[in-house]
């Protein structure tokens, strides 16, 4: 099932996938949960090009959207994320899609 959300002129699918509200074992900070959201919003064909022995440096022009000074371009965070981070998270987020494809 697809949910839309319309807003005036704007229509934004929700993802089907729901890693941002997986259980976060240390707590979680509002870049936390954006993070895990901006996963939630990657296209899972995308996901699934994803090579975890690729450098720093390819998983930065994979996902596109790094800034110059290596770090993640994430609106509304309180800190900044960097490569060791994106892909500890990433790595989280390849193993809930796993998990979940076959249900959702």
């Amino acid at each position: 099932m697809r949910l839309l959300v319309t807003l005036t002129s704007m229509t934004m699918e929700q993802p089907r996938w729901n890693f941002e509200q997986e259980p976060y074992p240390d707590g979680a900070d509002e870049t936390d949960v954006n993070l895990r959201a901006y996963f939630d919003r990657m296209p899972d064909e995308k996901l699934r090009l994803y090579n975890a022995d690729w450098t720093d440096e390819e998983v930065i022009v994979w996902d596109g959207n790094f800034r110059s000074d290596g770090n993640l371009m994430l609106i509304c965070t309180e800190r900044d994320v960097d490569i060791a981070e994106y892909r500890r998270v990433l790595a989280e987020c390849v193993a809930y899609r796993n998990r979940a494809r076959g249900i959702v």
